[in-house]
């Protein structure tokens, strides 16, 4: 296991298409699922700056802060609620341009200005999401989607 990144340059595309191989190789056979969200976690913030990003995990029909990079974070977050919330509703991905302008947005920090989220499912059923927040307004696109969500689906088959 390798404790560095190999050095990430292009565009974003380019450093995703680098980066996650080297999660993957990262996490290898390591089967504790908070240790690979940390790496996880660690990696996106190393590779892209991103002010935070972390994970929530499912527990008892909440969703509770797993392993993150970046300031403190809201600890609890409803099915519904949110962003997280949402996408673990919904099941699907949500990309956020502006938090101000999401309804019911949960304000972790003021300096988050947007957001995507991407559920981990197993066996049809959400298990957590990734969340990553920026300091920009309109700073995810459909490149962090694809990339975020390949990353997603296989950490999923792994937990």
């Amino acid at each position: 296991m390798s404790e560095t990144l190999s050095r990430l340059t292009g565009n974003k595309s380019e450093i995703y298409q680098s980066l996650l191989p080297q999660i993957e190789a990262l996490i290898g056979d390591e089967q504790d699922a908070i240790a690979n969200m940390a790496n996880i976690s660690a990696a996106l913030k190393e590779a892209f700056n991103f002010f935070w990003v972390g994970f929530y995990i499912v527990k008892n029909d909440e969703l509770v802060l797993g392993p993150f990079q970046g300031p403190i974070a809201c600890t609890r977050i409803q099915k519904g609620k949110g962003v997280c919330g949402a996408a673990w509703l919904k099941t699907e991905a949500i990309i956020v341009a502006d938090v101000d302008a999401f309804p019911g947005h949960i304000a972790c920090s003021s300096i988050s200005k947007s957001e995507i989220v991407v559920p981990l499912i197993k066996n049809n059923v959400v298990v957590g999401v990734l969340d990553v927040d920026s300091e920009y307004l309109n700073h995810f696109d459909h490149t962090d989607l694809e990339h975020l969500t390949k990353l997603c689906q296989w950490f999923s088959e792994k937990l």
